[in-house]
């Protein structure tokens, strides 16, 4: 294991940094590392905090294999919401859980606007086929929770349709708990400062322009309303079965890492190394939702 986490630094040196092979061969400590990142006039501290994030990651991810691998052979059925602000990060966080799980059997489910067939539906049914199946992990990215702050925050919505789901919703979440499906609701929570910046590099780089829709020019000017429907909803859905996890997300790296200690420290599975990386997650990080904490976006 410890040559295989080597070799796999080593690459990512190679390619991150452009170091030759013999450079990569005569790292033996952090201190020789420093010296050659020196010489090739590079930020020696950015590059030993991406060296220890990359490590950090690449050991919570062979935890998620060692949970894939339980899932599969118990039959589990677990359930991953990710909810949160624009550019809080959501999708770039479920890309690092997938990475190296079967996608046969750990699937992503991002849905489309709904059709007019669908829009004629009971509201959750379109969810309720994406839900997994025994042996199965599913991330949404975006769930029926659009309909607690999306929808009514930009008129998708009636004022009835609103209120009936967030009377129904923990009532739909305790039936899953009651038939064990495992259900974790993460919300990625950023400052409008943040969401500021971000937005402005998804419209000056053109690799990133792809991410930006026509709700994302309203939702600086909405913060304050979608923050009362955020308020809303967390009051109204976090219960003892179903409860909210709060991402803070202003830094996404950290926010990948501890969300991932999150979900591992929560779901039991052979093999669990809590020796290791799975640990409680920072509570400046990832905590429960508290109704008596100062608002976190």
């Amino acid at each position: 294991m410890a040559k295989r986490k080597h070799d796999s630094a080593s690459h990512r040196l190679q390619f991150r940094v452009r170091l030759t092979q013999t450079e990569i061969d005569a790292i033996k400590d952090n201190a020789s590392l420093a010296r050659l990142l020196e010489k090739k006039k590079l930020n020696v501290d950015k590059a030993l905090a991406r060296l220890r994030y990359e490590q950090d990651l690449e050991q919570l991810q062979i935890e998620l294999v060692k949970l894939h691998r339980a899932v599969r052979e118990q039959g589990r059925r677990i359930a991953i919401v990710f909810e949160g602000r624009d550019t809080a990060g959501k999708s770039s966080a479920i890309r690092r859980f997938v990475a190296n799980l079967n996608p046969r059997s750990a699937r992503i489910v991002a849905l489309p606007n709904p059709t007019d067939v669908e829009k004629g539906q009971w509201f959750f049914q379109r969810y309720v086929a994406h839900l997994p199946n025994p042996g199965e992990i599913v991330f949404f990215d975006r769930s029926w929770y659009n309909r607690a702050v999306v929808e009514p925050v930009n008129g998708f919505c009636t004022e009835e349709q609103y209120r009936i789901f967030m009377e129904q919703v923990p009532e739909f979440e305790h039936m899953l708990y009651e038939d064990n499906l495992e259900l974790l609701k993460l919300w990625f929570a950023v400052s409008p400062e943040v969401q500021a910046e971000r937005f402005e590099s998804r419209r000056t780089d053109p690799l990133k322009q792809w991410k930006l829709s026509p709700l994302d020019d309203k939702a600086e000017e909405l913060w304050d309303r979608y923050t009362r429907y955020i308020d809303a909803m967390f009051r109204m859905t976090h219960t003892s079965f179903s409860p909210w996890m709060i991402v803070n997300a202003n830094d996404q790296k950290r926010a990948r890492l501890e969300t991932i200690r999150h979900v591992l420290w929560q779901l039991d599975y052979d093999g669990k190394d809590t020796t290791g990386g799975v640990r409680a997650p920072d509570p400046e990080r990832v905590a429960p939702y508290d109704p008596h904490a100062a608002n976190r976006g």
